[in-house]
C-alpha cells in the first residue's frame, strides 16, 4: 500500500485524481504492475488506476486472468473498477479509502455482492485510509 501511496501523491501532482494501485502476485510477491489515474493525462473516463494496472499485469502475465494476483489500490474502486476486477478474477483487493459518493464495493451498487458478479475477491478496506483519505481531501480543497 505505500507504493499505491506514493503513485496517488504523484497523479495529485499532475493534477489527476490522487489514486494509486499497485497488482503483486501473490505466490512470489512480486509485483507486477502499478499505475495511478491518468484520465486527464490520456484524455480517457476509463484510465483509472485499477484498469491501468489490470491491463498491465495481463500483458506481464499474458492472460486475462489475474488468478493469484492481489491489488492494493488507495480508493475504494468505483463500479467500473470494480467490474474489472471481478473479470480479471483477482484474489484479493486491498483498499484504503472508502468512498460513499462513487464506491462500487462496499458502496453505491456493491458489485461483488450483486447475484451477477461471477467471482468475489477476498476484500480487505481500511489499510493506509487514512493517509489516502488525507490526500484526497487535500487535493479537493485546493481545487474548490
Amino acid at each position: 500500500m505505500k507504493r499505491a501511496l506514493e503513485l496517488a501523491a504523484e497523479a495529485a501532482d499532475q493534477g489527476e485524481v490522487p489514486v494509486g494501485a499497485v497488482i503483486v502476485h501473490g505466490p512470489t510477491d512480486r509485483v507486477l504492475a502499478e499505475a495511478h489515474n491518468r484520465v486527464l493525462l490520456d484524455k480517457d473516463p476509463s484510465a483509472h488506476a485499477e484498469l491501468l494496472a489490470i491491463r498491465q499485469a495481463c500483458k506481464v502475465l499474458d492472460s486475462e486472468r489475474l488468478i493469484d494476483c492481489d491489488l492494493y489500490v488507495t480508493l475504494e474502486p468505483c463500479p467500473m473498477c470494480a467490474q474489472a476486477i471481478s473479470f480479471a478474477r483477482i484474489r484479493r483487493l486491498y483498499y484504503g479509502a472508502s468512498d460513499p459518493k462513487g464506491g462500487g464495493v462496499e458502496h453505491g451498487p456493491r458489485i461483488f455482492s450483486s447475484s451477477s458478479c461471477h467471482h468475489k475477491p477476498e476484500i480487505y478496506g481500511g489499510p493506509g485510509g487514512e493517509q489516502a483519505g488525507e490526500l484526497l481531501r487535500e487535493f479537493f480543497r485546493g481545487r474548490r
